[in-house]
């Protein structure tokens, strides 16, 4: 007879009411949830064509809204999608649904863009000919973690910057989904995903850090997202004497670990209790982890 599994997962938010009624921005339209939609000839829907951002709010101040940004216009600009809007036109499009949506703190938003509606369903960029979709989804969201995640190792690998470059935060997301159900298939939260050279590299949405006699390890860069908290973790790392460092390690080496956490926009820092079975540390955050959340809360606090 199968149970019903406690998943945890590295989005889990407390539930949240206010959620149901919230105003989505469709291309310069707020809109019910219920009635916020995409024509099913959008190049997004149909292909997975476009690129997203995730951005939280806090006290009022969208954090590292500058990085997330410059990541936004730099995927469009990789994949050559023409946005035909600048900067400030998404910012406002940001504050016009916070405001709408009375939201002050403790959010989050999903800022989608896509190549647009296509005049035929094929794959060929030049059918997308009206311009394009921008979608911003955002929610009352406060990040609850019940208890730390199972990781699963998995067969699905980041992908290869000639084929599709992990730094692009792409709406084709298959390879991950398919990587979180094969480690949810074994037992685990959520997947722990190597690189092209057999290296430990990624999860199937976060990145990955390892603890080690007192020095923080993350893979080298080279196949992982471009990850702005990563980033983040690493200078604070850096600005208070811990050692850090970006390289290559084996699934040995991570069995070993004394802590491992992941590093998202949504949960910040995210403990790590077990990978493939084995527990890490004593399968709670280590000491390591609960200096380095600390520090990130301080930067969150103290970001204009």
């Amino acid at each position: 007879m199968s149970t019903v599994r406690d998943v945890a997962t590295t989005h889990d938010a407390d539930v949240d009411k206010r959620n149901a009624n919230v105003l989505v921005y469709v291309n310069g339209e707020l809109k019910q949830r219920e009635q916020a939609c995409v024509n099913v000839f959008d190049s997004g829907f149909m292909l997975g064509d476009g690129v997203w951002e995730g951005l939280r709010l806090h006290d009022g101040t969208w954090t590292f809204m500058d990085e997330h940004l410059d990541r936004l216009f730099e995927a469009a600009k990789a994949i050559d999608l023409q946005l035909g809007f600048d900067r400030a036109f998404v910012e406002q499009a940001l504050r016009d649904t916070q405001a709408a949506n009375q939201m002050t703190t403790d959010a989050h938003a999903r800022l989608m863009v896509t190549r647009g509606v296509k005049t035929r369903p094929f794959q060929h960029p030049s059918l997308s000919q009206s311009g394009p979709t921008m979608v911003i989804i955002m929610e009352h969201s406060r990040p609850r973690l019940a208890r730390p995640i199972a990781l699963a190792t998995v067969p699905h690998l980041r992908g290869l910057p000639m084929t599709q470059d992990p730094k692009l935060n792409s709406h084709s997301k298959l390879n991950c989904v398919l990587a979180c159900i094969a480690a949810q298939k074994a037992g685990a939260d959520e997947a722990l995903m190597l690189d092209a050279q057999g290296f430990v590299n990624t999860t199937n949405a976060c990145n990955f850090f390892i603890v080690r006699k007192g020095e923080v390890w993350t893979s080298t860069g080279d196949y992982c997202m471009n990850g702005i908290t990563r980033r983040k973790v690493i200078d604070l790392c850096r600005n208070n004497a811990i050692p850090v460092y970006e390289k290559n390690f084996s699934l040995v080496d991570t069995y070993g670990a004394d802590e491992a956490f992941l590093t998202g926009t949504f949960g910040a820092q995210t403990p790590v209790g077990s990978i493939d079975g084995r527990l890490i540390g004593n399968g709670e955050p280590g000491p390591t982890t609960h200096r380095i959340r600390g520090l990130y809360k301080d930067l969150i606090a103290a970001h204009p």
